[in-house]
């Protein structure tokens, strides 16, 4: 086995069990306990686990902010299937939720391009410049006071807003998700409260975000796992960890 693919099956270990011991590695990969060591020395130096006395614990990352152009400029491959998972989970005739992601925003685009006539409500301006005259889409724009940082309309007047609807599915995006505790987080308190007015309005609440974003750490939780119907990432089941799979089993969750 190559050193590189050794230092991703330890990680995929430590993802699946928090920690792991040098003696136990070494045993697995049939090297030496020297080795082993030297192998979680360099994965501490890349930021990826801190070692402890006999082996090494995950370590947690805390998700830092950015604005809604950056995240739309990094317009990954991963973010584009999950957008595109989106659109299939959406029927004619329904009352649609998009709340301020960039992965909603890559999902306008491909619903205004689709033949899907719903309505669509969001508290995202950008995304309506997707849509054209002769769109199939109708399109209630949230009010409020707008985040130029978060792109969108947020806080208490957004809110105020949001209560006067009910819809039949929302799709809500995350900075981070710690499956260790079911905390589903973000990195700004009146985001994530309108988050939660969003997901009150709704009969079927999606988390819509990239595999990554699981062990990641936001600053502010606005809502537990177990409020949530479906996770959407670019992934498919079978290739999730399993300590992933039981988690999202015991809430209750459909994953996509």
């Amino acid at each position: 086995m190559f050193l590189d693919e050794r230092l991703e099956k330890i990680l995929e270990i430590l993802k699946n069990e928090k920690k792991v011991k040098v003696t136990d590695l070494a045993e697995k990969f049939n090297v030496s306990e020297v080795i082993i060591r030297k192998n979680l020395k360099r994965l501490e130096q890349e930021g990826k686990l801190k070692r402890t006395h006999g082996g090494a614990i995950l370590l947690k990352k805390l998700v830092h902010s950015s604005t809604l152009e950056e995240r739309i400029i990094n317009r990954t491959k991963q973010k584009e299937i999950i957008a595109k998972k989106i659109i299939e989970n959406i029927e004619n005739g329904e009352t649609v939720f998009f709340d301020v992601t960039s992965i909603n925003y890559i999902a306008a685009e491909y619903l205004a391009n689709s033949e899907k006539e719903i309505t669509l409500i969001t508290n995202m301006p950008s995304i309506t410049t997707h849509f054209n005259k002769d769109s199939k889409v109708d399109i209630i724009m949230i009010g409020g006071e707008y985040n130029k940082k978060i792109g969108g309309n947020i806080g208490s007047e957004a809110i105020n807003y949001i209560k006067k609807y009910n819809v039949d599915k929302a799709f809500v995006g995350s900075a981070g998700i710690d499956l260790e505790t079911q905390k589903v987080m973000n990195f700004e308190v009146n985001d994530g409260n309108t988050k939660k007015e969003i997901m009150n309005i709704s009969k079927k609440i999606f988390l819509t975000t990239e595999y990554e974003k699981i062990g990641i750490l936001g600053n502010y939780k606005f809502s537990n796992l177990s409020d949530f119907d479906v996770f959407i990432c670019e992934k498919t089941q079978k290739d999730y960890l399993e300590s992933y799979k039981k988690v999202f089993d015991e809430c209750e969750i459909l994953i996509i």
